[in-house]
């Protein structure tokens, strides 16, 4: 689970940050903000805590079971996904 303030999870800039952490491949489903603090309570803001202008990716969860149990599906929208060409 992360937390952005890219405008898409194909923004370049976030490609290449995700690229630089051996994230090749994903598929992403947005949550909206005030849901993401709500489930994840006093660790969203220890999460986000020290944020910086400059800092625009925050992990707030890099367990995507735990992830996935405190959102339903219904609760998601429609899945991006992207995967590095390799011709590239």
């Amino acid at each position: 689970m992360l937390v952005t303030s890219h405008a898409s999870f194909i923004d370049p800039a976030l490609i290449e940050k995700l690229r630089a952490k051996g994230i090749e491949k994903f598929i992403a489903y947005e949550v909206p903000l005030a849901m993401a603090q709500q489930r994840y309570g006093g660790h969203f803001q220890v999460a986000m805590q020290d944020l910086h202008e400059s800092d625009d990716l925050r992990v707030l969860d890099f367990n995507g079971e735990r992830a996935f149990r405190l959102f339903r599906l219904k609760e998601l929208a429609a899945p991006v996904m992207f995967e590095h060409d390799e011709g590239s």
